[in-house]
């Protein structure tokens, strides 16, 4: 379509005027979310990934540490973080006493043992 401008310096300027086209909107964006939801996935699907892959298997492992430092008696076979074997022979709330050899005792802390061990495997070694 041809439209005639104002006469400028006493010429007449012809414009040629074509209508903007637009991309189709979607639903997010025609409410104005769709550019601040598709910004923030990445960061989102980053966060995830880490919690799935890093902080929800630490917090198990946490969880299955605490249930063993509450399920020590006396009797059980452990190893101390230190590399140390031993038989529980007294548990208090915060110590443990093990025997390390024949009338060896230690006195160590519950949060030093790193795991249990099955009965009889201190006999085997």
């Amino acid at each position: 379509m041809l439209k005639c401008l104002p006469v400028y310096n006493n010429q007449l300027e012809y414009a040629l005027f074509i209508s903007n086209a637009f991309a189709q909107s979607g639903p997010l964006e025609s409410l104005g979310l769709g550019s601040n939801l598709t910004s923030f996935l990445p960061i989102i699907l980053m966060f995830a990934v880490l919690y799935f892959l890093m902080i929800r298997p630490q917090m198990k492992r946490q969880k299955e540490q605490k249930a063993m430092m509450a399920a020590i008696a006396k009797g059980d076979e452990v190893v101390t973080s230190g590399g140390m074997l031993g038989r529980v022979t007294k548990v208090t709330d915060v110590y443990v006493t093990l025997e390390i050899a024949n009338a060896t005792e230690i006195v160590i802390q519950k949060a030093a043992i790193a795991t249990l061990l099955p009965k009889g495997t201190i006999k085997s070694i």
